[in-house]
This record gives structure tokens, C-alpha cells and sequence, in this order.
């Protein structure tokens, strides 16, 4: 086995963006759970199922508030930094960026596509696809790629209003997104708007934040504490708002699109909010927890994979007959959250990368890859 051209040192390694991954990937699972579990329109929608005691709309309304988008956000976020940075990498070390980075985005969009085949709420589908601009753009200023990314997110808030406003009324709970007859072109097109745009637009944030040095815990304490300070004191609020609306107007399909627009503007200043908040954790000791979500997010790829797997054998398979409600579901979140935890650890302890990322890895340079930790 041949050494490969970009492999990373443990000493070479961003433990911030290792940690904010590991947060991220678990994060995600706190609502891609629902909707392994409960009907689909139980995703936005905390009438259509799952919410029979008190406890469920207790998690049902956190979720909502702290955990939607927010975790793919930040996800998003770093992935659009890791695309400029392999890219520098590859540079560095005397590859075609370029033809590397769009070569390796091929092969995750053929993952993408696979993992899409089995659940229709995969991401990577849409990363390999926002990739090559992001690549495109990344020697644009900074200030240019935050003002790109925050349009991003305006332009789904106003495709959002529009849509809403071209909808009829109706009387009855939103329960499905795709059954709507002739208003399917609409809702269409509001959900690629919403998919793609904030995609992109997190990417291109998360690029302009790892030029910056923030994404990779590289600025002062007192920057992250006032970037938390102002992240949080913007975006819960929004959330928040968004989630009382929604809550009470029973979830009427008069909101069901337009209600998304104040989640969608605090998606990006609690996503820095709670990048700060990471950043600084990890940066105050190399404690054993801090250790194991820097390994989780090392395998951010195979434990996304994994979570789906698990979520569909177990709550979309072995579970489907019991009303396990929003809280049983939380139940199970935590449950994959410790797998996760001890499991990549475990791996990383005696091999460099996640088995996915080794074989992304091999693809990527078309050559077998050491995969024994050194």
C-alpha cells in the first residue's frame, strides 16, 4: 500500500472543525429521527403524528426551535470549508485541485444518489452538486462570499412568501407536501428552492468563515464569546417566533410555507452561535468527550450513512407498530448518539480514517490508501 498524497497527521489535523463536525452529524439526527419514525408531515408539522402526551410537543417544540436546519446549517457550513480546503491542500502538494476536487465530488454525488435511492431526505445530493461553485467562487473576497451565502438564505424567505402566497386556502392540517393535485408544481418548486439555496448559501458562508480563520477556532475567546452573544440573541428569538406562529395557527396550510421564513433567517446566526460556543469548548481542555465528538466528526460521513441505516431498520422497520411518539424517538436519538460516541473512537484508535472515508479516499485517488492509524 502506497502512502496517500494528501493523507493528514494527526498533528495536522483542525480539532475545531473535528468537533463542530461531530456536533453537526449528531445534531442531524435529532430531527432526520422524525422523520425515520413518524409521517412524513410530522417533520414540520407537530399536529400530523407523534405528539399525544405532553413530553412529545415539549421535544417537538425544541427540535423545532434549536435543532431544524440549524445542525445541517452548520453541517453545510463545513462542508463548503472542506472543499477549500482540499483544494489548498491539493495545491499545496503539487495536484490538480481543480480536476481532484471535481473528481471527488463526482463520487459523492454517486453516494449521494445511492443514499437518496433509500431516503429521500439525503444531503449529499445536494453538496455534490453546490460543490463545484463553491469551488468556483472560493478566491472571491471574503465579505463577497458572506454576502453570496446571505442571499442565498433571503432568496429562499422570499420564494417562500411567494409560494405561500400562491396557494389557496385550505381547511385542513398539511399532511402531505406531495399530495396537493395542482398545486404540486408550486410546492416543488419551493422545496428545490429550499434544499439547494440553503445549501449553497451555507456552503459559501462556511468557505468565507474557514478564510477568515473562525470555522477553524483560529480567532480570540472574546471573539467567539461575542459572536455566541450575538448568533444566539438573534436567531433563538427568530426561531422561536417562527415556532409560536406556526404552534398557533394549528399548523394551517395557510403558514405551512410562509411559517418557515423566521426559522430560515435564524438558521445562520445560531449556526455561528453555536460554532462559537464549540469552538470555545473545545478549545478548553482534550477531555474524553471532547476526544470522542472529535471522532465522530473525523467519520462525519460514516455516521451520517450509518445513522439512516439504523434509523430505518430500527424505527422505520423493527418499531413501525409502536407509537413510540416524539419522545420515544428522542430515546432513540440518544441511544445512537453514545453508539456513535464510543464506536468512532473505538475505530480511530486503530484505523486513520471512518471505513466510508477510506473507500471515498481510495476512489478519490484511484490507488489503495493505508488505512491503519500510525
Amino acid at each position: 500500500m502506497t502512502s496517500g498524497p494528501l493523507a493528514t497527521r494527526a498533528d495536522e489535523r483542525i480539532t475545531t472543525l473535528d468537533a463542530v463536525r461531530g456536533v453537526a452529524v449528531l445534531g442531524i439526527l435529532t430531527m432526520n429521527a422524525v422523520a425515520f419514525g413518524l409521517p412524513a408531515a410530522a417533520y414540520a408539522n407537530l399536529d400530523a403524528g407523534g405528539s399525544r402526551r405532553a413530553l412529545d410537543w415539549v421535544v417537538g417544540g425544541a427540535g423545532e426551535i434549536f435543532a431544524d436546519q440549524k445542525f445541517m446549517g452548520l453541517f453545510s457550513m463545513l462542508f463548503g470549508a472542506g472543499v477549500v480546503l482540499f483544494a489548498e491542500r491539493a495545491a499545496s502538494k503539487g495536484r490538480r485541485s481543480v480536476l481532484l476536487s471535481l473528481w471527488r465530488n463526482a463520487l459523492l454525488l454517486g453516494i449521494g444518489i445511492v443514499h437518496l435511492l433509500f431516503w429521500e431526505g439525503d444531503v449529499l445530493f445536494a453538496y455534490a452538486l453546490c460543490a463545484p461553485v463553491v469551488l468556483a467562487l472560493r478566491r472571491l473576497p471574503t465579505k463577497v462570499l458572506l454576502v453570496l451565502g446571505g442571499a442565498c438564505y433571503l432568496a429562499v424567505a422570499v420564494v417562500s412568501w411567494f409560494v405561500q402566497s400562491s396557494l389557496r386556502s385550505f381547511s385542513s392540517v398539511l399532511i402531505d407536501f406531495w399530495n396537493y393535485g395542482e398545486y404540486y408544481g408550486v410546492i416543488e418548486t419551493w422545496f428545490l428552492a429550499d434544499y439547494f439555496g440553503r445549501a449553497l448559501g451555507a456552503m459559501l458562508i462556511g468557505a468565507a468563515l474557514y478564510r477568515t480563520g473562525v470555522i477553524s477556532g483560529n480567532r480570540a475567546p472574546s471573539f467567539y464569546r461575542r459572536m455566541a452573544a450575538w448568533g444566539l440573541g438573534v436567531g433563538l428569538p427568530l426561531s422561536t417566533a417562527g415556532f409560536a406562529l406556526m404552534a398557533g395557527t394549528g399548523f394551517d396550510i395557510d403558514w405551512a410555507v410562509a411559517g418557515t421564513i423566521p426559522n430560515t433567517l435564524a438558521t445562520v446566526p445560531l449556526c455561528l452561535g453555536y460554532l462559537s460556543l464549540i469552538a470555545l469548548w473545545n478549545s478548553a481542555s482534550n477531555g474524553g468527550l471532547r476526544r470522542r465528538i472529535r471522532a465522530a466528526g473525523r467519520m462525519a460521513l460514516t455516521n451520517y450513512l450509518t445513522q439512516t441505516v439504523l434509523g430505518l431498520l430500527v424505527l422505520g422497520a423493527l418499531l413501525e407498530d409502536l407509537d413510540l411518539g416524539r419522545s420515544g424517538i428522542a430515546v432513540f436519538v440518544v441511544a445512537v448518539w453514545v453508539l456513535q460516541l464510543c464506536w468512532s473512537k473505538a475505530w480511530l484508535d486503530r484505523f486513520a480514517f471512518g471505513p466510508v472515508e477510506w473507500l471515498w479516499r481510495c476512489a478519490t485517488y484511484r490507488r489503495w490508501q493505508p488505512i491503519r492509524a500510525r
